[in-house]
């Protein structure tokens, strides 16, 4: 089965009716059968930025729960690779999400995300490969 990482912001475009993505990643997933692949960051990030609604909180976790993503564990050991590639695009900036994604892509071999971000083709793992948007085809 396919695995592809997804960002903080298409999933909380899908806990949001009113972000501007929120009709793109709903087309997106209904046409996806493959595995979603994210970190505790992104989690946190997403938690935070839903903090308009408590309901829209829940409904995430419910989500999270009933397998909507699969979370990859990074162990402390990688902390020193998350901030040798912090440092490295530090005028990016790059957040914690980011560098946690960027792992595990490294980790897995994973080289497509889910995001709105523009940065990821900006990105590249330890061997220098780009991680695809696949929003951007």
């Amino acid at each position: 089965m396919k695995s592809i990482l997804i960002d903080a912001g298409p999933i909380i475009a899908l806990f949001n009716r009113k972000d501007l993505y929120y009709q793109r990643i709903i087309e997106f997933l209904r046409g996806y059968t493959g595995k979603l692949i994210t970190t505790w960051p992104v989690m946190t990030e997403v938690g935070h930025m839903l903090d308009f609604s408590v309901d829209a909180q829940i409904a995430f976790l419910e989500w999270v729960g009933r397998g909507g993503v699969e979370l990859f564990d990074i162990s402390v050991e990688k902390l020193n690779r998350i901030i040798e590639i912090t440092r490295k695009y530090q005028d990016i900036p790059m957040d914690l999400a980011d560098a946690s994604l960027v792992v595990v892509s490294e980790e897995t071999g994973i080289r497509e995300i889910l995001t709105i971000e523009s940065d990821y083709y900006i990105y590249r793992t330890i061997t220098k490969e780009m991680i695809r948007n696949v929003l951007d085809h």
